[in-house]
């Protein structure tokens, strides 16, 4: 005999097997926005932390740019003051060669031959002025002028006979141009 079975078991199979696929499917979708969640919330935690190193970084980096320009301030500071020192040492040094340059011009002149009445200096010239016995021993003092170390070159600038208490001496003006340096 050949039995018919008439309840529908394929269908219940079919729905059975819908239902669970729609479980499956369910689950999956509820996990993959679970993960969509966990991921966004690690995301903006990353920029947080992200976001305070930059505000740290930016903060050591104002402090240190006010160190930076407080050392370039100190060292314009210091430049300066090398600078001035370096003109203070120039000073001090040329301090006292005008002093030794007329005393040793001084020295040139022969104490009984010739007296000097006037001396001038602009720049680098100076211009004497003086009274000799006669024109030798002025001529003899131009060259002793003239082989003295602070002085380039000497010119005689005038020389006329002039009378003093009834002698005749010889009155003479030198221009003396300075070597650099002096």
């Amino acid at each position: 005999m050949i039995k018919i079975n008439l309840l529908p078991y394929r269908e219940k199979k079919k729905k059975e097997n819908l239902v669970q696929q729609i479980w499956i499917f369910a689950g999956s979708f509820i996990v993959f926005i679970l993960l969509l969640v966990w991921l966004q919330v690690w995301i903006d935690s990353s920029i947080s932390d992200l976001k305070s190193q930059i505000k740290e970084s930016e903060d050591s980096l104002v402090e240190l740019d006010k160190k930076i320009g407080n050392l370039d301030q100190f060292k314009n500071e210091k430049k300066e003051l090398e600078q001035k020192l370096g003109v203070i040492a120039t000073l001090e040094e040329n301090r006292l060669a005008p002093v030794k340059t007329l005393d040793n011009l001084a020295l040139l002149v022969p104490s009984k031959d010739i007296w000097l009445i006037k001396i001038t200096q602009k720049g680098n010239s100076i211009n004497i002025e003086g009274i000799g016995r006669d024109n030798v021993v002025a001529a003899e003092f131009m060259k002793d002028i003239e082989k003295f170390d602070p002085i380039k070159s000497v010119d005689l600038v005038s020389s006329k006979k002039t009378e003093i208490s009834g002698i005749t001496l010889q009155q003479f003006v030198f221009s003396c141009i300075l070597k650099k340096g002096f």
